[in-house]
């Protein structure tokens, strides 16, 4: 019971121990000391909330806003003292804001629980009591055999037991967890492989050992330990044992898993993402703004206190006729009615703190994240995706970058691999229709056929072809579960296809392929290639998996004769060191051509082993693999030890091309005044020839360098020269490369200096970097003083670490799975769509944000300011010039909508000129449009015009009257009531009007939606107060409003007062507007009238969604321009591109 009421408070009890024994079906050992361990249950939980938590939950997380907290302190002050206004006033709102906030909270998390009641009650088979039993999702327990079929996904991690494979393998794939679509190959020890039916599963004594779950989905430490015959058989378990929850089943009939890993405890689930904590600039700024208020109604309601005791120091004022003081009022002390009187000064001007703010904000932030979901132009058809949204917090930031850190493959390139070169034993080759050509040679020279191929080239063709982890999948769907080189017979190249988790990998099998030694299956531990004509089966004896540390993988294999050999493969730096023989030199010198023409480069070589060697390997390996603590560490070092004294066959390179419009894209951002750093983990010749390729330095750079740096003091030294130079050569642009080891050296004592060196270049390249340096350098310019606002975007999991650092990540939907694009804020899925997020919808963004913002605190400046200069004129005695309602209303519904609509849907400039001209970008650049001098400017007008407001009602209507005793005044023969409450209306409805007025004069991009909630919300309040004055409700049990609107509508001189009021407060602005713009036009200003001017041809970009997209449509017939009339109108996309079918116009 107390366990399950911690779990519905979110609690969940902490692991004892550092592994978990499974016992298989739940056998557990007999003997009465052995204590079950506990394990989660199989439910999915993705929901924040339950029933018994959402309301405490919710209300805590609500009022840990400062707003939020600071009116609920208001409204219990209001229910303790007597204050002027009813706790009504700041009560409705507060619960006008929690409530929806709640609703939406709580909507959000109803979705979520009824997606994984879907998930948690899918059927499953599982074995038990000697029978398949058929249960829900949720009710698999740790230990239980689990049957999965063809085609379904794992409800929940796995060992695998048996297939109906023979050998006990499976193909998966994992493209909901990583992205990657390949099949791959899990084993099962072949102690439980022959357990294919029920019975001899439910006979099977097994216990797994394994770690306690964690996230890395490429990690899995354990071992099973099979007892047959009374004894114990110890088997190692890693990564290719374990199937996770989430991936599928394909080409195998079903297979026996052991759950080990369940519900919120699975690979899967410790990977969800939680909601990003990035805070942007804007909220940072308005929790500045609203404690600058704060202080400002601290100071009004203290002024207040002061004066109201100054000016009760004449006894005439202290105790009029009319209010006399009661005994306990006389005999109260002077201290606590200081404060009583402080705190309802407090109560009397709190609505200075706009309540709504974070309402709205949200409501912004939320609707106009769908915008970009709906750009046409963020869309890429030939993958069928479009720009998603992870995070809505951030939308604004996108108009604030100021540095860009990339990733190269897969973001910049295309992440599609062709073979272009290789070198073999110190000679050039180049593939020219399916031959291998020696440099210097042409493909009609006599020697150039691919028959004349020598021992070493037919060596290295075969290591090509056999070391990776490439797997097949034919055009016959079931193939593969009979024999897999049943194809071998009648061999074709059109009925098979690769996958691979890595395009190399792909791009140079399928080239070895097409030169003629074919990888054509794997089965079991035996792998077959096909060499002009001749089939080979080797078998694999182990697998030395890659990983970014040693930045190579190994193969060890059996061959044909039964010799030992390893064939291995990675970059340069990672098996050049470890060569002693071959042509070392002359591979060097090629590779590096290679990388200068831009290609990716691998070097290839081998090792062949004696009997003792390979026993000696084996022994290594094994123990490493069975280890259960620091198994990666004994790994390293056995893979250190098998792969030295290796032979150089040659190396391999491949051409990765630029995606399209990169280069039109870092200049645009250049142009922005973004500065662009490429992060990568390839070897500098690679990354400058790309970085040269895509514009990211030009031609006429001068390229500084700061690489392969062994010692501090020469680092410093470096950095130093680089320094002076940048300085003597000002003029001129500077670019910096840098790679991963004089990085390392460079943030350790010395990182001052490099910030002074990069910041003066326009360009900087950081190569051979690591996943963690990138986000290194990231933190290193987020947090400099100047504290710049940084954007990371990559494709793989390597540059997940560096998304999560910087201000806004951008994930692209790419060939290196989806890790990339579950951690972002943003995903697109090209880089060039990069170039519009920023310069468009960042800036949209950004203007209707920080708009929000100051208006949001200008009405409410204009709407305490009158409250607190009535005082002055009735002796600080706390009484409201507005009426409770009214107090009410003002932030909730007169003037909520009209900057609602406002902050979606306003474009300072049309998005075709923000494209086109990006230099716009730097105007909103910095937060200037919420800049200090800025807030002050709409802080000055509120109280400008709350004077005017205040002051002008008091003089138009205030002069030549005579005050009658029962609140009536005498003028010009005429009665007219014109008490507290009339002139307090009056000031009011001057004010709704003036403040809903200015923010149209603000508005630049009008729809039918502006219009309608702009004067709707005018008109509203008209009705509203016509009938709430004109009626007498029975539930009010005062009604101090009745008639006083309808009587103040029926003078003409209130008339005239509201219409001359209003013109006193727009007028001057109007005038700015209008001398600025002609006497100093900004940049903006110019591109205004720039696009009123622009003709629209048929390069017109579909920038908004269906809707918006037919209004300008719309627009373009009514100036004139011909368009064909049609059922469905066709948007013209530039260069010639095919138009995209909208629907009907």
């Amino acid at each position: 019971m107390l366990r399950w009421i911690r779990q519905q408070l979110g609690f969940d009890p902490p692991h004892q121990s550092d592994t978990r024994t499974v016992y298989v079906a739940n056998r557990f050992p007999q003997h009465g000391h052995y204590i079950p361990q506990r394990f989660a249950d199989n439910r999915i939980i993705s929901s924040k909330y339950t029933i018994w938590n959402f309301v405490p939950k919710n209300l805590f997380e609500q009022f840990r806003r400062i707003a939020n907290f600071y009116f609920l302190i208001i409204f219990l002050v209001q229910l303790m003292i007597d204050t002027p206004t009813s706790p009504v006033t700041s009560g409705l709102p507060l619960f006008f804001v929690i409530t929806v906030t709640a609703i939406k909270q709580g909507y959000e998390d109803w979705l979520r629980h009824k997606a994984d009641n879907e998930v948690n009650g899918a059927p499953v088979f599982v074995v038990r009591s000697g029978s398949l039993v058929q249960t829900r999702s949720k009710n698999i327990r740790v230990g239980d055999i689990v049957r999965v079929a063809k085609d379904e996904t794992f409800p929940a991690d796995l060992v695998l037991l048996s297939s109906d494979r023979a050998d006990g393998t499976c193909h998966i794939t994992t493209a909901s967890l990583d992205g990657e679509t390949n099949l791959k190959t899990h084993f099962s020890v072949p102690e439980t492989s022959v357990c294919q039916s029920v019975t001899q599963l439910e006979a099977l004594q097994a216990v797994v050992e394994c770690q306690q779950p964690e996230a890395d989905l490429y990690r899995f430490v354990g071992r099973i330990t099979v007892t047959q015959h009374g004894e114990e058989i110890v088997r190692p378990l890693g990564p290719e044992n374990l199937l996770l929850r989430g991936a599928r089943l394909k080409n195998t009939k079903e297979i026996f898993g052991v759950a080990v890993y369940t519900g919120m405890e699975s690979k899967m689930a410790l990977n969800y993402k939680c909601k990003s904590q990035k805070r942007s600039a804007v909220e940072k700024s308005m929790n500045s703004f609203l404690i600058i208020y704060l202080v400002i109604l601290l100071f009004e309601a203290i002024l207040s206190t002061i004066l109201k005791y100054a000016w009760q120091a004449e006894e005439k004022w202290n105790e009029p006729f009319y209010n006399q003081k009661t005994e306990q009022e006389k005999n109260s002390s002077p201290i606590l009615k200081f404060i009583s009187d402080f705190l309802a000064f407090l109560v009397l001007y709190n609505f200075i703190i706009p309540i709504s703010l974070y309402v709205t904000v949200e409501m912004q932030k939320f609707l106009g994240s769908f915008f970009i979901g709906w750009d046409l132009d963020l869309y890429h058809e030939e993958s069928d995706q479009k720009a998603q949204v992870n995070t809505s917090d951030l939308n604004e930031e996108l108009g604030q970058v100021e540095y860009v850190f990339t990733d190269k493959t897969g973001t910049l390139t295309e992440n599609e691999m062709q073979f272009r070169e290789c070198t073999i034993n110190g000679v050039k080759y180049r593939e020219v229709n399916g031959k291998l050509i020696p440099e210097g040679m042409t493909e009609e020279s006599p020697d150039s056929s691919a028959a004349h191929l020598m021992t070493e080239e037919l060596l290295f063709l075969k290591a090509v072809s056999l070391c990776h982890t490439v797997q097949i999948n034919y055009d016959q769907p079931d193939c593969l579960v009979g024999d897999p080189f049943s194809h071998a017979n009648g061999f074709s190249s059109n009925n098979m296809e690769y996958y691979a988790s890595s395009p190399d990998e792909k791009a140079l099998v399928e080239a070895a392929k097409r030169i003629g030694v074919a990888f054509t299956g794997t089965s079991g531990d035996t792998m077959e290639i096909k060499s002009f004509g001749k089939f080979e089966k080797y078998k694999l004896l182990h697998v030395l998996e890659f990983d970014p540390n040693r930045r190579r993988m190994s193969v060890i294999l059996q061959t044909p004769s039964g010799g030992k050999v390893l064939f291995t493969k990675g970059a340069e730096s990672a098996i050049l060191p470890f060569t002693t023989s071959g042509e070392i030199e002359k591979t060097r010198l090629h590779v590096d051509e290679f990388a200068l023409k831009g290609l990716r480069t691998l070097v290839v070589a081998c090792r062949h082993f004696t009997s003792e060697e390979y026993d000696d390997v084996d022994k290594h390996l094994t123990a490493a693999r069975t280890a259960l603590q620091q198994r990666e560490e004994k790994l390293q070092e056995a893979f250190s030890y098998i792969e030295r004294d290796l032979q150089l066959l040659g190396a391999t390179g491949v051409e990765d091309k630029l995606q399209d419009k990169v280069q039109e894209t870092i200049e645009a951002l250049r142009l922005a005044g973004i500065k662009v750093w490429v992060l990568t983990g390839d070897k500098h010749e690679t990354a400058v020839s790309v970085s040269l390729s895509c514009g990211h330095f030009h031609r006429t750079m001068n390229i500084l360098e700061l690489l392969q740096q062994h010692s501090d003091n020469e680092c410093a030294e470096q950095l130093r020269r680089l320094d002076r130079r940048i300085k003597d050569d000002h003029v001129i642009q500077h670019g910096l490369v840098v790679d991963g080891a004089s990085l390392s050296l460079a943030l350790r004592e010395h990182e001052k200096l490099f910030m002074e060196v990069c910041k003066n270049c326009s360009a900087v390249l950081c190569c051979r970097m690591a996943p963690l340096q990138k986000a290194k350098v990231v933190r290193l310019l987020k947090t400099s003083p100047e504290k710049p606002i940084t954007l990371a975007v990559g494709d793989g999991a390597n540059d997940v670490s560096m998304i999560q650092e910087a201000h806004v990540g951008i994930g692209i939907m790419g060939k290196e799975g989806r890790q990339a694009v579950r951690n972002s804020d943003y995903a697109i899925a090209r880089f060039k769509f990069l170039a519009k997020l920023l310069l468009v919808h960042g800036h949209f963004y950004y203007i209707r944000i920080a708009t929000l913002v100051q208006y949001f605190f200008y009405k409410n400046v204009c709407f305490i300011t009158p409250q607190f200069l009535y005082q002055f004129f009735c002796l600080f005695s706390q009484q409201t010039l507005y009426d409770s309602v009214y107090l009410t209303l003002y932030n909730i519904c007169f003037t909520s909508l009209p900057i609602l609509v406002y902050s979606l849907f306003e474009q300072l400039v049309h998005p075709h000129v923000l494209q086109s001209k990006p230099a716009l970008y730097r105007d909103i650049s910095k937060n200037s449009l919420l800049s200090f001098g800025t807030f002050l400017y709409w802080t000055l007008l509120g109280f400008c015009h709350a004077f005017v407001f205040f002051f002008g009602s008091y003089i138009l209507m205030g002069e030549d009257t005579t005050l009658m005793g029962n609140g009536q005044i005498l003028r010009a023969n005429r009665q007219l009531m014109f008490g507290n409450w009339t002139f307090g209306t009056l000031v009011f409805t001057v004010m709704v009007i003036t403040v809903t007025l200015k923010l149209a004069l603000e508005t630049h991009f009008w729809t039918w939606m502006n219009h309608f909630v702009t004067w709707g919300s005018i008109a509203f309040y008209f009705i509203f107060s016509l009938f709430y004055g004109g009626i007498i409700w029975p539930f009010l049990h005062t009604q101090d409003m009745y008639f006083v609107f309808v009587q103040l509508l029926s003078s003409g001189s209130a008339w005239f007062a509201i219409i001359i009021i209003i013109i006193t407060c727009l007028f001057p602005d109007v005038l700015k507007k209008v001398m600025y713009r002609h006497l100093k036009p900004t940049s903006t200003q110019k591109s205004q009238m720039y696009s009123n001017r622009v003709v629209i041809g048929d390069d017109f970009i579909a920038l908004q969604p269906l809707s918006r997209a037919k209004s300008q449509l719309n627009k373009i017939r009514w100036k004139g321009v011909r368009v064909q009339s049609a059922q469905n109108m066709t948007l013209l996309k530039p260069s010639g591109a095919q138009g995209r079918t909208i629907g009907t116009c």
